[in-house]
């Protein structure tokens, strides 16, 4: 077993990496266990919000189960997801200061979303929850391949088309978290498609 927020913490002593405000995903699990990868954006402006906190009323965490029971998967927590295989993690590890993520902070905090993408070694799909992970996915497929793994354009022109990183499956969605998910109703029903997918996916029943 690896307690995540010990592991990242110890790769950002070693690297040297000085950030602040980070909120690490504070989780326990067995790498070899995982097979979905699900980057949102970005940890919200309170820690008691975040997908892990301990509290009960974290908005994050409260958001993403309410996705996955629109997608017909009922749990109550991210244990119970993580039981499934599915990790949900964002691309940067600090809150954004202004509306939009600054590019810079995107390369900033890639050496955190590496390692935690080379920890799970049957990764199967990752699934890229708004354009902040769409970017900071990019970044490091073309470091590797000199290409992006994801084509330009809008994410409901491309999200149908399977694409590939290697041997694992990219899911281009949109962004699981925020007040928008009330109003944008199209949104959350093509999230909720998406997961939908991902589980026959990973559950071997489409190719």
């Amino acid at each position: 077993m690896v307690n995540m927020k010990g592991y990242l913490s110890r790769l950002i002593q070693e690297k040297k990496i000085s950030l602040e405000g980070l909120q690490l995903p504070d989780i326990e699990l067995d790498p070899g266990t995982i097979r979905v990868l699900m980057i949102s954006e970005g940890p919200p402006q309170d820690p008691g919000d975040h997908f892990y906190s301990t509290s009960p009323a974290a908005v994050d965490r409260r958001s993403a189960l309410a996705l996955f029971s629109g997608a017909g998967i009922a749990v109550a927590d991210l244990k119970a997801l993580l039981a499934k295989g599915i990790y949900i993690t964002t691309a940067v590890k600090s809150p954004k200061d202004q509306y939009r993520v600054d590019p810079e902070r995107i390369k900033a905090h890639l050496p955190i979303l590496e390692a935690e993408l080379q920890l799970f070694p049957n990764l199967q799909v990752v699934m890229l929850m708004g354009d902040v992970a769409k970017k900071a996915f990019n970044i490091i497929a073309k470091r590797a391949t000199k290409k992006n793994a994801v084509p330009s354009g809008s994410t409901y022109k491309i999200r149908e088309t399977p694409l590939y990183y290697n041997h694992i499956r990219l899911f281009p969605s949109y962004i699981m978290t925020g007040g928008n998910l009330l109003i944008e109703k199209s949104k959350v029903e093509m999230i909720t498609e998406d997961i939908q997918t991902m589980i026959k996916l990973i559950d071997g029943k489409m190719q």
